[in-house]
């Protein structure tokens, strides 16, 4: 039992950490044109956007801007392909996730 406790701790502060280090990414990659709950900006707000998008549509937008633009419905691309690492993609979309609990697709 001590030992499941620590593993779950251990699995929380890993967690928080990658939540600290999306933000972080968001903060030097994404904040210049996403606002996080209101504001104006060249892009969405992130808020909505996690209402609006699952976690794996987000990395692959991220990923690849160019190629993704019209599944999302946008007429054009206006997002520049950033360059960061897999997970550094991973921690952000981690954080872009959180900012919503509830999600578009959970209405029924």
């Amino acid at each position: 039992m001590k030992n499941l406790i620590t593993i779950l701790l251990l699995a929380g502060t890993s967690l928080w950490a990658d939540m600290d280090q999306g933000k972080k990414v968001y903060a030097s990659s994404c904040a210049i044109c996403h606002t996080v709950n209101g504001g104006s900006a060249l892009g969405p707000d992130l808020n909505i956007v996690s209402y609006t998008r699952k976690k794996e549509d987000l990395a692959a937008y991220i990923k690849e801007p160019y190629n993704h633009y019209e599944r999302f419905g946008y007429s054009a691309n206006a997002m520049p392909a950033l360059p960061l690492e897999d997970k550094e993609i991973e921690d952000v979309v981690d954080y872009i996730d959180s900012l919503q609990p509830f999600k578009k697709w959970m209405k029924k």
